[in-house]
């Protein structure tokens, strides 16, 4: 997983950018800013990628400062969300859709292939968590097609996951409960 400080920079210049990006119709957005040192280069910015990494951060400021700073970042994100209520549930369904899509593919790829695609899985179950994290309102904006396809697809995780811990940085798990993030923990088998 990124570090505290590569998902605060991100926070930062999402929110620094976000109101231009929630008004216009792009679901990715170049976010123009350079990742910590040694650390991967940022995702575009996308309402599901801000919002994991605002989820993150929480979960890992531990100094009074880094905690303020969290703090004022997630007031402000919550304060565009008010303002821009209408855009943030479309901005929403349009990525949930696309995400879903990306998903269901990787699902896909497993099934026909497991030993090739299982060990995938702890990176691409975060499209997963971005479904959740768009859909945190239980938007009525998701298409019910789109539901309907999630609920299949957890229905076929369901039926093969082999349980166990939770499976990203146990620094995060207190954000994670198993309820309604059951994916995270258990692994897909290498053969199905």
């Amino acid at each position: 997983m990124p570090s505290f400080y590569y998902d605060l920079w991100y926070l930062r210049a999402g929110v620094e950018q976000f109101e231009h990006y929630l008004l216009a119709d792009d679901i990715y957005w170049h976010l123009g800013v350079q990742p910590p040192s040694g650390e991967p280069p940022y995702p575009q910015l996308t309402l599901g990628w801000l919002l994991l990494a605002n989820k993150r951060v929480g979960l890992e400021a531990d100094t009074a400062k880094q905690e303020a700073e969290v703090s004022q970042l997630s007031n402000q994100l919550e304060s565009i969300q008010s303002k821009w209520r209408i855009a943030w549930e479309q901005k929403a369904a349009k990525e949930f859709h696309t995400r879903l899509i990306l998903w269901r593919d990787y699902l896909e790829e497993y099934r026909s292939n497991p030993e090739q695609n299982y060990d995938r899985y702890k990176y691409e179950v975060s499209r997963r968590v971005l479904l959740d994290l768009l859909n945190q309102n239980d938007s009525q904006l998701i298409e019910p097609v789109d539901m309907d396809l999630l609920s299949g697809l957890d229905q076929m995780i369901r039926s093969i996951l082999q349980s166990s811990n939770f499976i990203w940085d146990a620094n995060l798990q207190s954000g994670f409960d198993q309820e309604r993030y059951w994916y995270l923990y258990g692994l897909l088998p290498k053969t199905i």
